[in-house]
């Protein structure tokens, strides 16, 4: 084999500590992003608050001329990611933005798994798992599509539609299927599950196959877990053919379980919500604006500013420009970041008029590539601009990926409804319903079709069931 040189010619985008800094600050929460805040103004001397946001107290004359003296890349070049630890959205945002050269350290561990919410723990679990593009695209909505208690309440077949709207052609639910059962074994054990029999059929599994008791457990949680909610002792025992002490150990094995894998992680999102962006009507109409309380005001300290020299190469002027350098990034990233927040927000505020004026029984379909397509970014870039934002509305503050949902087609092919749009539908029929004679699923499909909604009566079921309503036999047995 002969040795040669070749010529190659390519572009990429380098994640520099500015992009990476203004990509990390877009996904952070207000809470978060204070903290990071408040750590730079202990750390900058060329940082410091102000009632209001720029850069007022520096003139401009005098901002060309540190600008024109100060390198655009500064000599010690600060590693951003060791900082910013959240590798499931830094993998996002290096998908999105283009090639880069890996670290050669894995991420913190404990940092990773302390004080997340859910949502967080299962991207950080997912970054760790060896998933291809199209699989990581899948469980990405996997994940945004669980509850607050780690179940999958959204059909499967509505996450696959979705999908498809957003360009992942030819997607079989096969695929939807193996990916799910992937993430049915990430920790908490259970969580992915669709109703409480799955959730719990996972956790035995996980069990150690010496556990005592262990098959008849997994069989009366499989075939008997209504019985056992009745708590028809008999049946359970003659069908499981079990003493009455192997029947309580059974029971108390089955008890020992997490009906909620998910909630644990609830102690981390229930704290005090500052909404980033608050929502108004006045007689011209609904208007959106930042909450001038979510954030302190940065400007430049025009003092130590003012200490900076052109020509001077000591150490210590080089010290105040590299930090002043570091102020103005950190100031024009934050600008950025609520810049685009009010961009996102005002569409998807735009798109959602009815809610706010008429509640969710007016709220339309709505998926990130629609808002990704009028604001012509990218749909990751979407989906950290809508997770842990909050937005005060009149009808309460809501997260602002409260305001997507998807598109369900009607039976015959005709206009579609926001699933959202539905749940509330069946829930205000069932709170209205007569005592003594609820609604059944198919006469709530035959109240939806008189008001314009057409669906099947499994996909009434299915919402149902995700919203905790019982059947019409068993509403009419508890009333």
């Amino acid at each position: 084999m002969k040795a040669s040189l070749q010529l190659r010619i390519g572009t990429q985008l380098t994640m520099t500590p500015q992009l990476q800094q203004a990509i990390a600050l877009l996904q952070l929460s207000t809470l978060d992003l204070r903290q990071e805040i408040q750590q730079a103004l202990d750390a900058n001397p060329m940082l410091e608050q102000e009632d209001e946001f720029g850069e007022q107290a520096v003139s401009e004359p005098q901002e060309a001329e540190w600008s024109e003296s100060i390198p655009s890349e500064l000599s010690v070049d600060s590693d951003w990611s060791d900082t910013y630890q959240d590798t499931a959205h830094q993998d996002n945002a290096y998908q999105e933005l283009g090639s880069y050269s890996g670290s050669s350290e894995g991420p913190d561990f404990e940092r990773q798994a302390a004080g997340q919410s859910l949502h967080g723990h299962l991207l950080w679990q997912l970054a760790m798992t060896d998933f291809t593009p199209r699989d990581h695209a899948i469980a990405e909505s996997l994940i945004d599509a669980l509850d607050a208690n780690g179940y999958l309440t959204q059909p499967l077949n509505d996450i696959r539609e979705g999908l498809k709207a957003q360009g992942h052609e030819g997607l079989s639910p096969r695929e939807v299927e193996n990916t799910l059962l992937r993430l049915q074994q990430f920790e908490p054990t259970g969580v992915f599950a669709r109703d409480l029999r799955e959730c719990l059929m996972l956790q035995l599994a996980a069990l150690p196959e010496e556990t005592p008791l262990l098959m008849p457990a997994k069989r009366l949680v499989r075939q008997f877990l209504e019985a056992l909610g009745k708590d028809d002792i008999r049946l359970l025992k003659r069908r499981l053919s079990l003493s009455d002490e192997q029947l309580d150990d059974v029971i108390r094995l089955i008890r020992s379980l997490d009906p909620r894998p998910g909630s644990a992680f609830g102690d981390t999102d229930d704290s005090y919500i500052t909404p980033d962006l608050v929502v108004r009507h006045d007689h011209e109409g609904w208007h959106l604006e930042l909450n001038p309380e979510a954030l302190p005001r940065l400007r430049i300290q025009p003092d130590y500013a003012s200490l900076i020299k052109r020509a001077d190469k000591s150490q210590d002027n080089q010290f105040l420009k590299e930090h002043l350098q570091e102020a103005r990034w950190l100031i024009k990233s934050l600008s950025s970041r609520n810049d685009t927040l009010l961009r996102v927000g005002r569409e998807i505020i735009a798109r959602q008029i009815g809610f706010l004026e008429h509640g969710e029984e007016a709220m339309k379909p709505l998926i990130l590539a629609d808002i990704a397509d009028a604001v012509e970014m990218h749909e990751s870039t979407i989906s950290r601009v809508t997770t842990q934002k909050y937005i005060h509305t009149p009808r309460g503050v809501f997260e602002l990926k409260y305001f997507f949902s998807s598109h369900v087609t009607g039976q015959d092919g005709g206009d579609s409804h926001s699933s959202t749009a539905i749940r509330a539908r069946i829930k205000k029929l069932v709170q209205d319903e007569p005592p003594g004679k609820p609604l059944s699923d198919s006469r709530l499909v035959a109240l939806l079709e008189e008001g314009g909604i057409s669906v099947a009566r499994r996909t009434v079921a299915k919402y149902r069931e995700s919203m905790g309503i019982p059947s019409s036999s068993e509403r009419r047995r508890l009333r």
